[in-house]
């Protein structure tokens, strides 16, 4: 906070405005976008690592891989997203902190108690003793799992079907020049499912774009908790009264997600257009068409 907004009381108009926006709560609403697109990132490639082993799990030769791979992307696909997205954070966090009780906690106390789960303060995580920062730290990883679990299962049926859209006459012809299978994988068939794949992606993307204020629900201070925190009405008791502002504090988010789909369906045309290059498919023979 500057100098100059030590009193808000003796404030006015515009210089009343920026030390409001400029106030401590506010820095962490403006942290809070940062929160989202981390989330974004990281939650991108671990659900996509995630759809790719189990797309490559339930086209698998082995029986309990491919049983795997049909029951995980089934059961997931076949629940609500909110279930999942509380579920495992919940479960996630009572078994970390059940193998710390098995270590730090006095064995002959029970730790479940009728419908009660109680571990000792030694074996909650984070500790009670930890800073803010850790306990918000721990509740965006746990959130990183729960989106990655749900969304690389959408992502392992789009994978999948982008392998089965590859021509089997190029594996054939591949497994004809004597390349083994794992060859014809890693040269013919990765390579070119991208290009069938990519739609489906990018629809994914754009939903996990638009899932990302479940963090809320999740008890992670994001940008839905921030504005309603900020927007909220303010008596004189605080130190920037005013009346309910939620509509503008949400009216910014609205302008934030749409700027983030805007800008990665740009981003999705040109990978979209790259890869086409050359390609047998619908988008490539346009583009040969249009270069004639």
């Amino acid at each position: 906070m500057f100098a100059s907004c030590a009193d808000p009381k003796t404030l006015e108009g515009l210089a009343w405005l920026m030390c409001y926006l400029s106030s401590g709560k506010h820095v962490l609403f403006y942290l809070s976008f940062g929160t989202v697109i981390l989330l974004l990132l990281i939650t991108a490639p671990v659900a996509l690592l995630f759809g790719f082993g189990g797309a490559l799990a339930a086209r698998s030769r082995i029986a309990p891989l491919r049983w795997f791979g049909k029951v995980y992307t089934s059961m997931v696909r076949g629940v609500p997203d909110i279930i999942f997205f509380l579920f495992v954070p919940i479960a996630l966090d009572q078994g970390f902190e059940w193998l710390r009780a098995k270590v730090f906690c006095d064995p002959s106390i029970p730790i479940r108690q009728g419908n009660e789960f109680l571990v000792c303060a030694a074996a909650k995580l984070p500790l009670s003793t930890s800073p803010a920062w850790v306990h918000q730290l721990y509740g965006i990883a746990l959130a990183i799992i729960a989106f990655s679990i749900v969304f690389g299962a959408f992502a392992a049926n789009v994978l999948r079907g982008a392998m089965d859209a590859v021509p089997r006459a190029q594996l054939e012809t591949a497994e004809a020049y004597g390349m083994s299978p794992r060859q014809v994988s890693r040269r013919i068939l990765i390579p070119q499912m991208w290009t069938y794949a990519l739609p489906g992606l990018g629809n994914l993307w754009m939903i996990l774009v638009k899932a990302t204020p479940l963090l809320f629900i999740l008890g992670v201070e994001d940008i839905v908790y921030w504005a309603r925190e900020l927007g909220g009405s303010k008596t004189s008791a605080y130190a920037y009264p005013h009346p309910d502002w939620r509509i503008y504090y949400f009216l910014a988010i609205l302008v934030f997600y749409l700027l983030m789909t805007w800008g990665s369906e740009r981003i999705f045309d040109r990978i979209r257009s790259r890869l086409s290059r050359g390609q047998a498919t619908a988008a490539g023979e346009a583009m040969r068409k249009a270069a004639t």
